[in-house]
């Protein structure tokens, strides 16, 4: 079984993603890690990430083990992130190797931005997953405050709404929900009410087939 999560940043689908991987027994994997590792090792090198040719050959260079970095997870990272991933050449190198981990024999869950779309539109279940962009700032500041970062919300917000424009915008792969998604607003659920949802998604689109 192949799981497709799609959305935008701070939507939740990372925490849904690697739930329902958890609770279904399935490989996982945050795709958004391998587009932060790209933007992370040409900024540690000095390179220009708008750069295509240049970011290109840094996706088709890029080390699995480096998906494990806690930098990654950082702010900065995932600003790196959607910057280098309006290459159609990065997204190109990112895909077969996407694609590969989707279909193990057992299956996988993937989170993303293209996932139902281009990587893997074969999906069993494809859930996109998003929220008011007030929310998901909200959400983000709370998030970076409890980790003793002195941030505005206004600025999140902003940094927010300037994301989901490239992410939504870029010519290839851009974020969008499939034809034939599943819509998951969690704009007014905590995080286990959302899980809740995924999993009932899930149970009825399987049942369904069946």
């Amino acid at each position: 079984m192949i799981i497709a999560i799609d959305g935008p940043a701070a939507a939740g689908k990372g925490t849904i993603a690697e739930r329902l991987a958890a609770h279904y027994g399935l490989p996982y994997l945050d795709t958004g890690l391998l587009y932060r590792a790209i933007g992370k090792a040409m900024a540690d090198a000095g390179l220009d990430v708008d750069d295509a040719v240049a970011a290109a050959e840094a996706a088709r260079r890029l080390d699995p083990a480096r998906l494990g970095d806690p930098e990654l997870r950082g702010r900065g990272a995932g600003e790196l992130a959607s910057r280098v991933a309006v290459h159609a050449g990065v997204r190109g190198a990112l895909l077969e190797f996407q694609r590969d981990f989707a279909h193990r024999p057992e299956g996988a869950v993937l989170d993303g931005r293209d996932i139902g779309t281009a990587v893997c539109p074969d999906a069993d279940v494809k859930i996109y997953v998003t929220a008011a962009p007030e929310v998901r700032a909200r959400r983000r500041t709370d998030e970076l405050l409890r980790k003793g970062r002195d941030i505005a919300y206004e600025r999140i917000l902003d940094e927010i709404r300037e994301r989901d424009a490239r992410d939504s915008g870029r010519a290839t792969a851009p974020l969008k929900m499939a034809a034939d998604a599943h819509l998951l607003d969690t704009t007014g659920m905590d995080i286990s009410a959302a899980f809740r949802a995924a999993v009932e998604i899930v149970e009825k689109t399987l049942a369904g087939r069946e």
